[in-house]
Parts: C-alpha cells; sequence; structure tokens
C-alpha cells in the first residue's frame, strides 16, 4: 500500500560522491549509479543540522503503538526519520522488516560462545523471504516518487524475487529481471514468475547479468533496483536499527553479516557511522564479513592483497589487477550459497569503508562450513537458505582464531529463508548418496556431519512403532 502522512522536506537530503576527493553532489530526484565526474559510487546523505533527529534511539519504541499506520507498522519505515529522503505520502510499504532477534544458546555452543551470547537476526521473515524488503522497499520507494514505471534488477533470486512482490502488489510499474542459466533456485524463480515479473534468462552467471542489466536500464530507461542504487542501501540499514532495538539499544560486539554483492555490509557501516555521528550510539561494533570460498573476492583483496579504504584513497589499482586475472582466466564464481555466488561486488568501495569504520574483518568458509552451519541454525529451530549460514560459519571460525571472544556479544545475519532452496537441504540430510553427490558432492562438499536422515520403514505398525522406539 502507500502510506500517507505528514510531508517532508526532501531539500534536507541529497546524493553524494564517495570519492573524498570530488565530493560532488547531485539531488534526490535524480537517478544515478555513480558519480557523473569521476565515476565513485554515490551516498545517500543529509543536512542532519537541518533535520528533526531524535534525542534517544528509544524514541522508536513509541511506533509500536501506532502499527495501524503504515509507517509505523514497517519495520523500515517506523525508522524514516534516520533517512528522510522521501515524502512520506510516497513510500510504499507491505510491512517489510518485522524481523525478530533470536537469542539461541544452541547456535552459541557450536560456535564456542557462551550462554546468551550468540543472536540470530532472521531476515527470512520478510514478505518476500529474504532481507531484500528492506532495500527494496526504499529503492521502490524513490523510483515512485520520480514517477518511474518499470524498474529492473540482475538477480541470484532473491532480489528478483522482492522486486516482483512490490511490482504485484502496488501495480505502480512493471518488474524486468535478469537471471543466469541454471543461477537460480526453483524456491526463488517461482515467485518472480508467479508475481508477475518479466523474466530475461541469460548465458552466463550474476555477474553477466549485472552488466547487461546496468546496460539496458540505461539504454531504456529503466530504474534499477540493484545495491548499486544508492536508496537501496538506505532501506537496509533498518536491520541494523532493529537488531540495537532487540538488544535494548545496546551495541552488541560483533555483527557477522555473509558477502555477496556487499550491500548490507555497505549499509551496516553507514548506519552505524551516522548512529555515531548523531550521538545516538557511543560506539559501534566490530564487523565481520563472510565470503563462500567460491565466490571470495573481498577476501582476496582485503586479507591476501591488503586492500584498505585508507579514508577513501584506496588504490583502485589493486581490484583493478584482480578483475583483470578473473577475466583473463575466465574465472566464475562456484558455491552452494548461490545468493552470494557473486566475483564482482557492486559495493566493494562502500564496504572497504564500512570495514575501517567498524574495525572489520573479513573471512572466507567452504561449502561444508557453510552447509554444516546451516543445520545447526536449523536444528535450534530458525531454517535459513545457504548464503545466510555463511555468517555462523564464519562467527565459529572467528572464535576457533580467537579473534572473537567467547564472552562476547555476537550477532548473525539470517539473510533468506530456508525455503528459499529447500534442494540443498534435502540433499544434506538424504539418505540417497547419488544425490547428495549430484547436488553437495560437485561442490566439494563431502559429508554431511549433523545430518537428520528419514527412516525407512515397512507399512507396518509393529515395524514403525520399533523404528520409533529404536530412535528415540
Amino acid at each position: 500500500m502507500v502510506a500517507t502522512s505528514v510531508q517532508i522536506n526532501t531539500d534536507l537530503a541529497f546524493q553524494r560522491c564517495l570519492a573524498p576527493d570530488c565530493g560532488a553532489t547531485y539531488g534526490v530526484d535524480e537517478v544515478r549509479t555513480s558519480c557523473d565526474q569521476c565515476g565513485a559510487p554515490l551516498d545517500v546523505a543529509y543536512d542532519w543540522d537541518k533535520i528533526e533527529v531524535p534525542d534517544s534511539l528509544k524514541f522508536f519504541e513509541s511506533k509500536w503503538a501506532r502499527r495501524n499506520e503504515p509507517l509505523c507498522r514497517s519495520g523500515v519505515w517506523r525508522f524514516h526519520e534516520l533517512f528522510p529522503f522521501a515524502p512520506p505520502e510516497k513510500v510504499v510499504t507491505i510491512g517489510e522488516g518485522q524481523t525478530l532477534l533470536h537469542a539461541s544458546d544452541g547456535v552459541a555452543k557450536y560456535v564456542g560462545l557462551a550462554d546468551g551470547g550468540l543472536y540470530l537476526q532472521y531476515e527470512g521473515m520478510n514478505p518476500s523471504g529474504s532481507f531484500k524488503d528492506n532495500g527494496m522497499t526504499a529503492a521502490f520507494t524513490h523510483a515512485h516518487t520520480i514517477g518511474a514505471k518499470r524498474a529492473a534488477c540482475a538477480s541470484t533470486g532473491n532480489t528478483s524475487a522482492s522486486l516482483a512482490l512490490y511490482c504485484g502488489v502496488s501495480k505502480l510499474m512493471q518488474a524486468v529481471i535478469f537471471i543466469g542459466s541454471g543461477k537460480i533456485s526453483y524456491g526463488k524463480l517461482s515467485q518472480a514468475l508467479d508475481y508477475g515479473a518479466l523474466t530475461i534468462q541469460i548465458a552466463g552467471d550474476f555477474d553477466d547479468a549485472m552488466q547487461r542489466v546496468r546496460e539496458v536500464s540505461q539504454q531504456l530507461g529503466i530504474y534499477l533496483v540493484n545495491s548499486v542504487n544508492p536508496f537501496r542501501l538506505e532501506g537496509q540499514k533498518s536491520i541494523m536499527f532493529r537488531v540495537l532495538e532487540g538488544l535494548d539499544w545496546q551495541v552488541p560486539d560483533w555483527v557477522v553479516v555473509p558477502g555477496g554483492n556487499l550491500g548490507n555490509s555497505s549499509a551496516f557501516g553507514k548506519a552505524f557511522m551516522e548512529l555515531k555521528e548523531l550521538g545516538l550510539i557511543d560506539r559501534v561494533p566490530r564487523l565481520a564479513v563472510i565470503n563462500a570460498a567460491g565466490a571470495n573476492t573481498l577476501y582476496e583483496l582485503f586479507v591476501k592483497r591488503g586492500q584498505r579504504w585508507n579514508g577513501g584513497q584506496l588504490d583502485q589499482h589493486v581490484a583493478d589487477k584482480y578483475v583483470e586475472e578473473m577475466d583473463r582466466e575466465n574465472r566464475r564464481a562456484s558455491t552452494i550459497a548461490s545468493a552470494i555466488e557473486i566475483n564482482r561486488p557492486v559495493n566493494y568501495e562502500k564496504c572497504l569503508r564500512a570495514l575501517e569504520v567498524c574495525d572489520g574483518v573479513v573471512r572466507e568458509v567452504s561449502d561444508q562450513q557453510i552447509l554444516d552451519a546451516k543445520s545447526q541454525v536449523g536444528a535450534n529451530g530458525l531454517g535459513c537458505e545457504p548464503a545466510s549460514a555463511a555468517s555462523v560459519a564464519g562467527a565459529k571460525l572467528l572464535r576457533a582464531e580467537g579473534v572473537i571472544a567467547p564472552s562476547e556479544r555476537v550477532v548473525c545475519v539470517l539473510t533468506g529463508h530456508q525455503l528459499k532452496d529447500p534442494t540443498a537441504t534435502v540433499a544434506y540430510h538424504t539418505t540417497d548418496q547419488e544425490e547428495f553427490n549430484r547436488v553437495l558432492g560437485s561442490r566439494g562438499v563431502k559429508r554431511a556431519e549433523f545430518a537428520n536422515r528419514a527412516v525407512a520403514v515397512p507399512n507396518d505398525l509393529d515395524e514403525i512403532i520399533r523404528a520409533i522406539q529404536l530412535n528415540s
């Protein structure tokens, strides 16, 4: 639905070039993904001195009592004072962001943390089943504000499902989605098709689809909603606002997040940077970004080649050289965690800034580690897709390394619902070795250490009772 409320002065928000030696600015009524002058990414920025910001984050608790109002019912837009780029009457919301922070002592034990030390931020509870709705409501709202009639994205599945959902519910735009050949799970593809999106499947992977959708959007004047769009990341900041709310506005020691296109990590860093600037928090948490080993561009550049943000003075030659190597070797991303199966993350520079702001670290984990962690998340009552479990696998690795202390408070972000990719889950627990090898063996997964296999029995009451007694 389209929410209605009091007008916000959108002159207080603008777009600003990320490069500190450029700093070019553009209006929020413009559709841009990069700076005209230097080609750097853009931020949505605010003149905070002219904005009435609450004195305390506790202000936002009062909005729960007004959840009959569309903006307050949304777990994104009830924080709109912290990203006031759009007039409230233009906001498009479907009640996204009603997600909760869950303490999980069972997963804490698996990771190696003390009881009460690990929290799971379960974004699979969003309307389309993933964190993407947090950003999509913001990008879609901006698109609606400037009068767009079509919106497009490249996707490994979750972005396309989210865009198609907002288009289908609102009837404000047509969704055009680009996917790679065989690079999307049926759980996600079924959403885009069911919600009525025009689906373009190209021969290639996500990186190919991303290149083409940018070209097509520019040529045909279609609004691009991938996270290269700075308004997408404004909505994704709200995930951390809800994390703080779930901790009674206390800052955790660590936030651990999967790294794919690096939109979440970028948004989280910006959120904490702004909250600290506004005096709403007194410190920032440390940030850990976890790549899948089969799609580890950030890990290669940050850990192995030492690239840093350096206050915006990063050595672009380091990343350019790595991309040239990938092109020369025709290196493609390959991981069971399809949602983060990305070799050319569009938010790389913004993620480097977030890592600097949050004294962050980067790690890579194997598909084996991801699926084992996923099984433990599931065994403790929350089903997530494989990419989500990279955060838990990464926290376990950092705990084993001694980077995370056993007494620290850690938040792992679970980005998508289990039913986004049920094939991987069933294959992990199956008794059929051929099926296991077909789905997981080719990814280097050798075992299902925590498999919960079905028990096959004859259709005989005594045999069924005996099987239950033997396995209880």
